[in-house]
């Protein structure tokens, strides 16, 4: 389980690194009320619920980016231990949670099917104790991707779009790495270059040091 600061108080988050594939589940919360929200969380619930019990806080619901398997796999399990809704993703990323138990199987991993209580669009919001994050569309690895953004703590959560160094696959069903560089540049780049975001691989950045230096999206990369 690793950390990363949030740059404003009412804000914090963790990151607990779930399955085979390294995803980041976050663990996001209000310091005001403690309430939280456990986003993408894809399995590993032992090492999850660790993390809450450590953090001192009270989840109140998950929240979901996609469908991938590594991402909703044991969302809804965990839902139904803890009571709590899920929210998100876009309902155009049905298609990935209509085949988590297949993928489940295919990749040696629990995948269970479920529809959130909570499809998200864009200009939706989402409450986690006092904090409203906005949401945001933004396809390109799956069709039904979104983000999720707090601007007064100038953070995101980002999923599967934007990596350090790197961006999300979109040679999967849904993906079109055209339209996931026009999602980055659209719907990322305008939140700010002081945004730090956390990706659903690898390690935390800020969309100043992606511009600067990421070889699919950096401002030299995209003249070319």
């Amino acid at each position: 389980m690793t950390s990363t600061p949030a740059r404003a108080t009412p804000l914090k988050a963790v990151i607990v690194q779930v399955t085979p594939f390294q995803q980041n589940c976050t663990l996001i919360w209000c310091t005001e009320t403690m309430k939280a929200a456990i986003v993408d969380p894809g399995g590993d619930l032992p090492r999850i619920k660790a993390a809450v019990a450590q953090a001192g806080v009270t989840v109140e619901k998950i929240l979901l980016t996609h469908g991938h398997i590594d991402h909703a796999g044991e969302a809804k399990p965990l839902a139904d231990d803890l009571g709590v809704p899920i929210e998100g993703p876009h309902e155009a990323d049905r298609f990935w949670l209509a085949r988590l138990d297949d993928d489940g199987r295919n990749y040696g991993m629990t995948g269970v099917v479920f529809e959130p209580d909570r499809w998200l669009v864009e200009g939706d919001t989402v409450t986690i104790g006092n904090l409203e994050l906005d949401v945001y569309e933004t396809p390109g690895h799956t069709l039904g991707h979104v983000i999720f953004h707090h601007a007064p703590s100038k953070f995101a959560q980002v999923g599967d779009v934007l990596f350090q160094g790197s961006v999300g696959r979109s040679d999967m069903p849904g993906g079109n790495h055209k339209q996931l560089i026009e999602t980055i540049v659209t719907k990322l780049w305008p939140l700010g270059d002081d945004t730090a975001f956390i990706p659903g691989h690898g390690n935390p950045s800020t969309f100043a040091h992606e511009r600067a230096n990421n070889m699919f999206v950096s401002d030299r990369a995209l003249a070319e």
